[in-house]
C-alpha cells in the first residue's frame, strides 16, 4: 500500500477515535452538567464543542480550494455561552465531525504536498491535518477533564484504568506480535 494511503488511513483511525473519546465522556454527565463551568474563565463542554463545530467547519469546507478560516466563522462568537439545549450540542458535534470526515475522504493521496491556506498562511495539506490532529484531541481532552471531574458516582476509565497497567500491559504482550493500528483495540475495548 502507497505511504500516502497509510497515512490518510491513520489519520482517518486517529480522528474517529478521539471523536468517540469525546462522545464517551459527554455520555457520562447530565445534560445540566454539559453547561456548567466553574468561573467566568472557563468553557463549558457545550462550548468546546461549539468551538470545535465552528473550526471543523471553517478548516474543512472547500478544504482543498479556499482558505481555512472562511469570511463566514466568528471565532469569537464560539466561546459565547449562549447555548441550553443538548440536542443542539450533539447536533454541532456531529456536523463538525461529518465536515471533517467529508474532507478526509476526498483527499486524494497524491494530493498530501499540496499547498492550502490557513489565514493566508499556506500548508501542505499534511500539515493542514496534522495540525487539526494535534488541536481537535487538545480539546477532546478539555472535555474529558471536565467531564471526568463533574461526573457523579464511578467514572468509566476512556484509558487504561487506575491500577490496571500491569494486568494491560499482560494482555497486550501475550498477543503475537503483529503491525495494529493501536486504536482498533482501543475502540473495541471502549464498545465492550
Amino acid at each position: 500500500m502507497e505511504m500516502n494511503q497509510v497515512y490518510l488511513d491513520s489519520v482517518k483511525k486517529q480522528f474517529r477515535y478521539y471523536k468517540m473519546l469525546g462522545e464517551k465522556a459527554m455520555e457520562q454527565v447530565t445534560p445540566e452538567q454539559l453547561f456548567f463551568a466553574p468561573n467566568d474563565d472557563s468553557n463549558t463542554i457545550a462550548t468546546v464543542v461549539k468551538h470545535l463545530w465552528g473550526n471543523m467547519r471553517s478548516r474543512w469546507t472547500d478544504f482543498l480550494t479556499t482558505d481555512g478560516e472562511k469570511e463566514w466563522r466568528d471565532r469569537d462568537a464560539e466561546f459565547e455561552v449562549d447555548q441550553q439545549d443538548p440536542t443542539e450540542v450533539m447536533e454541532q458535534w456531529n456536523e463538525g465531525w461529518t465536515c471533517l470526515f467529508d474532507a478526509l475522504e476526498s483527499i486524494e493521496p497524491n494530493q498530501l504536498m499540496d499547498i492550502i491556506y490557513i489565514r493566508n498562511e499556506g500548508h501542505t495539506v499534511m500539515d493542514a491535518i496534522n495540525r487539526q490532529l494535534a488541536h481537535y484531541p487538545y480539546h477532546v481532552g478539555q472535555i474529558i477533564y471536565a467531564a471526568k471531574a463533574l461526573k457523579e458516582g464511578a467514572w468509566n476509565s476512556l484509558s487504561v484504568p487506575k491500577h490496571q497497567s500491569k494486568q494491560y500491559n499482560h494482555t497486550k504482550f501475550a498477543q503475537d506480535k503483529g503491525i495494529r493500528h493501536f486504536v482498533d483495540g482501543e475502540v473495541k475495548r471502549l464498545e465492550s
